[in-house]
């Protein structure tokens, strides 16, 4: 009889367990299998992730938030997952249980709204995150150094180098010419034999060193390198004005590009929130830094320099970098968003950058050799169109900057 009742309770176990299993599973298989695989919305969903997400988290790693691989399995339903990413606050608020404990779990920090995201762009997210979950990446190998840019201070120093080293070489080959004819006259002169003692002297003289140094030729080489050398340093100063190639001043707070822009991969434009609407990129505003550093390095003396700042409701008094002058004009959405333009472009490797420094020259004749080298992107854009078969009439070169007007004056200076 007990042995009977042991075989009715284990029967009635696993029938127990077998009803939770086969009711759980299915429901996971059901979430996962909602998630798009087009690799249009893959992509597209990289792009939502890049630009809003990879601030505080990564697919197969926690970060800030938590690590989002599988999220969509161990997430309530992908209704939720919807409802937390459009009000997180919201949810937390409603006493959800898995919302709260994440909440608790991360130091009471509460995720970023993203009340403009619609299902569609959620899923896509998903997708993209199921992607990189169903395929991590493989560790990529140390770096390996590139050639680096020189820092040369201009084009104008390359100009005057070449225009020293051409005077150089035609001084050289004068004073070649005057020694080969200077030794033909003395051979032809010592054949002769109607010279006296003093013509032979003359001929052949004895040469010193006192007499070298006060001779006119040896006089006239050194006053002549002096001058040219002296005549480049002026020219190359001269061209140096203004350009601050190089310049990195001291900030009030220790702002590492290389570990935000390099290390946790942040894109630029996640606080440089003006580079695609408008002429300036914009300082990234201390509450944007709040979004991680709520949570993040809280105790860093160089975090509570922020804290101070909004605390007592005063800026942080950063120092500009890279300058231009007033009478020129640059429109940072002109040439990221329209020309693609990439920020290292212009403000070279940023994301190794411990402390920025101006990298490119940001002369004039810097901008307009760039505009003469820099192809136009016309592929779906009809507004170049007409451009385009006006220019290809004429010209089988491709259609570059200052073909569309980029070395009218007034496009700077206005």
């Amino acid at each position: 009889m007990t042995q009977k009742r042991s075989l009715t309770r284990v029967f009635l176990s696993v029938t127990l367990l077998g009803l939770i299993y086969f009711s759980i599973l299915p429901a996971a298989f059901a979430q996962e299998s909602d998630i798009p695989t087009d690799p249009a919305i893959i992509s597209a969903g990289k792009s939502l992730f890049d630009a809003n997400c990879k601030t505080c988290h990564r697919v197969n790693a926690k970060l800030v938030g938590p690590a989002l691989q599988d999220v969509y399995n161990r997430a309530p339903s992908i209704d939720w997952i919807v409802s937390f990413v459009q009000n997180s606050s919201k949810v937390i608020g409603s006493g959800d249980e898995y919302a709260v404990a994440l909440y608790e779990e991360y130091n009471k920090t509460q995720m970023t709204a993203f009340p403009s995201f619609d299902r569609d762009q959620v899923m896509s997210i998903l997708a993209y995150v199921k992607q990189e979950t169903d395929n991590p990446a493989v560790a990529a190998g140390p770096a390996v150094d590139g050639p680096k840019t020189p820092g040369e201070t201009g084009v104008a120093s390359t100009y005057i180098n070449a225009i020293m080293v051409g005077l150089i070489i035609v001084l050289v080959l004068i004073l070649v010419v005057l020694v080969l004819i200077t030794t033909i006259l003395q051979k032809y002169l010592n054949q002769r034999t109607d010279l006296d003692e003093d013509d032979k002297a003359i001929v052949n003289p004895t040469v010193s060193l006192d007499g070298l140094v006060k001779s006119k030729p040896f006089i006239f080489i050194v006053i002549f390198l002096f001058a040219a050398i002296a005549f480049k340093v002026v020219i190359n100063n001269l061209f140096a004005v203004g350009v601050q190639i190089g310049y990195a001043p001291k900030q009030p707070i220790a702002f590492s590009h290389k570990i935000h822009a390099g290390q946790y991969e942040i894109d630029c434009n996640y606080c440089h929130t003006g580079v695609n609407k408008s002429k300036s990129a914009n300082i990234p505003s201390p509450n944007i830094c709040m979004n991680c550093h709520s949570a993040v390095k809280t105790e860093s003396p160089e975090i509570q320099k922020i804290y101070a700042a909004i605390e007592n409701d005063r800026p942080i008094e950063w120092v500009r970098v890279h300058n231009l002058p007033d009478l020129a004009y640059f429109n940072h959405s002109q040439h990221v968003e329209v020309g693609g333009i990439e920020c290292q472009t212009c403000h070279g490797p940023i994301e190794e950058m411990d402390v920025v420094r101006q990298h490119s020259l940001l002369t004039m004749g810097w901008c307009i050799d760039c505009h003469r080298k820099t192809d136009v992107n016309t592929k779906g854009n009809e507004y170049y169109d007409k451009l385009v078969e006006l220019h290809d009439a004429e010209s089988k070169e491709a259609l570059k900057v200052e073909d569309i007007g980029g070395l009218e004056c007034s496009k700077c200076h206005y």
